[in-house]
């Protein structure tokens, strides 16, 4: 009662902790699940959470892991910002004009279905084994996804409220601040959380195919040496950092976004 308490004169309510809790105590099991089929199977192809630790520790103190971690991240990044813009501004104009929807339909459908496995090795063949085919090659993948949310978003967005807009004279950039984009916001979070989670692992086979570096290309060093701790601890420490994004910016920005809606 007292923590409840002092929770709640510092404006904080014990049920907002509550999702939290329940995230921490589903990792939590799933470790534990992890422990106990490490310690049934008893073999080197699947070591426990600490033997993994101790290499991610090891890995991390050298230095290794966080210049590849660098590298890699460095490479979403770009490839996630291109295909936001890019798919952003491409399926806003598809959603608001018929008939540049009908003629870029097929093309759209066409990259929506083009495995990505082909995509990057068209791009180190043209481009060469480089880093602009590397990140060409990753947001290629991503934007005909973006298009196709954000094109329903566009879709979807009430033309009585632009009316409105229009008829009290609200200035194009006003109208299209406060206006239009609010009621996209929902369908721009959703494209950029998938295109988070995709993105990561084509990157993951671009560095694996053609990079020097990265945490695709040290994968594929220690699945040669057949060194499942460590592929295990660079697998942990990239998904870590993906879900600190989602935690510190993802899910932040989507409540600051959606606010207009309570």
């Amino acid at each position: 009662m007292a923590i409840a308490s002092r929770d709640m004169a510092r404006g904080r309510s014990p049920v907002n902790r509550r999702p939290a809790l329940v995230r921490a105590g589903s990792f939590a099991g799933l470790v534990l699940v992890w422990q106990i089929i490490a310690l049934v199977a008893r073999s080197d192809v699947l070591p426990g959470p600490l033997a993994v630790l101790e290499a991610l520790f090891a890995h991390t103190l050298s230095g290794e892991l966080p210049y590849h971690l660098t590298i890699t991240l460095a490479r979403v990044g770009v490839a996630f910002m291109l295909a936001m813009a890019i798919g952003t501004a491409v399926g806003i104009v598809l959603g608001r004009y018929r008939q540049l929807d009908l003629v870029f339909d097929g093309a759209l459908v066409l990259g929506l279905n083009i495995p990505a496995l082909v995509t990057i090795i068209l791009c180190y063949v043209w481009f060469g084994l480089n880093d602009v085919a590397a990140v060409l090659a990753v947001a290629l993948n991503k934007i005909p996804t973006v298009v196709v949310m954000v094109r329903e978003g566009a879709r979807a967005v009430d033309p009585k409220l632009l009316a409105v807009a229009q008829a009290y004279r609200v200035p194009r950039m006003v109208s299209l601040r406060q206006v239009f984009l609010p009621q996209l916001y929902p369908y721009l979070m959703g494209a950029a959380r998938s295109g988070l989670a995709l993105i990561w692992k084509i990157v993951l086979v671009v560095e694996l195919l053609g990079r020097s570096n990265g945490v695709g290309f040290q994968l594929h060093v220690y699945y040669q040496f057949f060194d499942i701790s460590s592929i295990l601890a660079y697998t942990l420490a990239f998904a870590g950092v993906v879900l600190l994004i989602e935690a510190c910016v993802m899910r932040p920005l989507e409540n600051r976004l959606s606010r207009w809606r309570a």
